[in-house]
């Protein structure tokens, strides 16, 4: 592949900043959009409950605000969640991530999580808004994975998504190599869950991810502005590198 640099703020604009803890604070929720706004990330992510004081506080920036359907097991019918991306939309998000219905894929039920999934899409698609879908990887076998990559292509999704966070695991490098090898290149990637240092954050970004979810965001993007002052921010070139950064 060669060397390929890449700057700061391409790191930056990487990173959705979680703020999705069931214990955060208001006031947690406020410093959080704060640094994102300080380090001019791409989205913040928030509960539904936070959305209006985050659109409040990044009103005038560059960083979206989104936040979280059917979260964080997918569960939810249908018609609830395509409620909760209504009522999202209006207060101003432009991007939402959606968990799909994990215990459905497993039973085979494509068709229902397609329409699910769907539903969800159009709604957000007709405000131009865009539609990441969680698979929570930690329950799903490579075969499952692969059906849902499949199945979100057909659906309409934007972004394919490792996780929530909460699970057990989050995003590897073996599965973000999955998902972007399943899925054309209409449909990004975003890594969430293990995105901790720069360094993982370019391993992921060396397999093709274009979002990843983050709460280290300062270590990171303070790391990375050193590392381009010195002329060595770039991203990972040989398999060894590759794991040694996640």
């Amino acid at each position: 592949m060669g060397e390929v640099k890449v700057t700061a703020k391409e790191i930056a604009k990487m990173i959705d900043h979680s703020l999705l803890k069931p214990e955060m604070t208001r006031q947690e929720v406020i410093e959080g959009c704060l640094l994102a706004k300080q380090y001019d990330c791409a989205t913040v992510c928030v509960k539904p409950c936070d959305v209006e004081a985050a659109m409040e506080i990044l009103k005038g920036t560059d960083v979206l605000v989104t936040t979280v359907i059917g979260f964080p097991h997918g569960s939810n019918l249908t018609g609830v969640k395509v409620m909760e991306a209504e009522i999202a939309i209006e207060q101003g998000c432009k991007e939402l991530d959606m968990v799909l219905n994990i215990g459905r894929l497993k039973s085979g039920d494509c068709d229902l999580v397609e329409s699910d999934i769907r539903a969800v899409c159009d709604v957000s698609h007709s405000h131009g808004v865009i539609v990441k879908v969680i698979f929570e990887n930690h329950y799903l076998t490579d075969d499952e994975k692969i059906k849902a990559c499949e199945i979100c292509e057909k659906a309409g999704a934007d972004f394919v998504k490792t996780s929530t966070g909460y699970a057990g695991s989050g995003a590897t490098i073996h599965d973000l190599k999955l998902m972007r090898s399943n899925c054309s290149d209409k449909v990004r990637i975003k890594a969430a869950g293990g995105v901790r240092t720069l360094d993982s954050a370019l391993a992921v970004r060396a397999v093709g991810c274009e979002r990843f979810g983050a709460t280290a965001t300062k270590p990171i993007v303070e790391d990375a502005r050193k590392r381009e002052t010195e002329g060595t921010l770039k991203l990972p070139e040989t398999v060894a590198e590759l794991n040694s950064g996640y």
